[in-house]
């Protein structure tokens, strides 16, 4: 098994690659991937922690597997290991339930695009970010090229891109790439300790929130204050929006969770 996922009470779904060897991931790697996405978008998920088992969060592609198939297979295999993948983090990226990433050792190649896909990027003092691809000769995926300019501007993006250098985790949190950086013995824990945080949260407002900022680099302004007059009047008068003003007025913490089932 490749991927293996479990929901907590809290709601928290936890999906953990489990491979070994740097948690390399080949077309059953890509697609254990996208069977915990799906399993991700049940309703009772309210944050999503992923996480790498290992010294390593994950290297990226399995050049061993790419390596050993006959050219005239290459490009199909990866295409399928794309699919699955990219399914992944489009159905990750649609959730409402926010994505908390844990990573640690190497973070390279599509490990990269994994790790900053994450709203709250955790990572352990020893991690090590490569882009990798052009030092094979490849180019990226897993959404690198879009995520990655969005997060450092494209001129850094580049660098990373074009140099393959490694970034360690304390340039990685002041460039963006993560949101804060911990201890390894404490990674998991805080990491863990911030989803089931989110869980109690507002889980509909969370979705909404991550769609305006992620459209907002495509946006205008004027679409933009358009969708957020939108999103907000609808907000106000959803289960959750009335639970929290309840909450607020009543001085008593909001449970967003019971809010959500009504």
């Amino acid at each position: 098994m490749r991927v293996t996922v479990g929901i907590d009470d809290d709601g928290v779904a936890h999906v953990e690659m489990c491979r070994g060897s740097g948690n390399a991931i080949d077309l059953a790697m890509a697609r254990g991937l996208l069977a915990a996405a799906r399993e991700c978008e049940a309703d009772r998920v309210r944050a999503v922690l992923l996480t790498g088992r290992g010294s390593s969060f994950c290297v990226g592609g399995d050049l061993k597997e790419f390596g050993a198939l006959p050219r005239e297979l290459l490009a199909g295999h990866l295409t399928e290991v794309t699919d699955a993948l990219h399914g992944a983090l489009r159905i990750f990226a649609g959730l409402d339930a926010p994505l908390v990433a844990a990573v640690q050792g190497a973070v390279a190649g599509a490990g990269l695009g994994l790790a900053i896909a994450a709203d709250l990027g955790f990572a352990a003092a020893d991690a090590g970010f490569t882009a990798a691809y052009t030092a094979i000769g490849y180019s990226p995926d897993a959404g690198v090229s879009w995520l990655l300019p969005r997060l450092v501007g494209p001129k850094r993006a580049l660098d990373l891109l074009l140099t393959n250098r490694r970034v360690p985790a304390g340039e990685a949190l002041e460039i963006g790439l993560v949101s804060r950086v911990v201890a390894a013995e404490r990674l998991r824990e805080e990491a863990a300790d911030a989803a089931r945080t989110l869980a109690r949260g507002a889980t509909g407002a969370y979705g909404v929130t991550r769609r305006l900022v992620a459209g907002a680099f495509s946006a205008g302004l004027d679409e933009q204050l358009d969708a957020e007059a939108r999103r907000l009047a609808a907000a106000a008068v959803s289960g959750e929006g009335q639970e929290g003003m309840t909450a607020f007025f009543g001085r008593r913490r909001p449970d967003f969770a019971r809010a959500a089932t009504r």
